[in-house]
């Protein structure tokens, strides 16, 4: 599935569950981690799920592919690339959430808070 039709059916599942609210951040972490995960994965299938729980959305995205974990980095202006994690992490901050990988870096993941005070 291309990443374009993974920010709609977020985007669409969002508001569907009356959390449009949430759906410009949301549908941001997916664009980025969909997107590093079709790069690592060098096409293999990658699998988006969101979940609801405990106040949280999840966000979970896997390509199958064990990997080191990955950093943000500190592009310079001139730089195309690089400024993804940076960008989930912002969001993660900005929503009282936080992103990470799983254990065998087969898979990367990140909470937003439903509610922020």
């Amino acid at each position: 599935m291309q990443v374009a039709e993974m920010r709609r059916l977020t985007r669409t599942h969002l508001v569907e569950e009356g959390l449009s609210c949430y759906a410009d951040d949301a549908v941001l972490v997916v664009s980025e981690l969909v997107t590093n995960a079709v790069q690592h994965s060098h096409g293999r299938e990658v699998t988006l799920t969101l979940t609801l729980h405990n106040g949280y959305l999840r966000i979970n995205v896997h390509d199958g592919v064990p990997s080191r974990w990955p950093t943000p980095e500190n592009p310079c202006d001139e730089d195309e690339h690089g400024r993804g994690l940076l960008l989930v992490q912002t969001v993660a901050d900005d929503r009282r959430g936080a992103w990470g990988i799983s254990n065998d870096g087969a898979s990367t993941w990140c909470e937003l808070a439903l509610a922020v005070s």
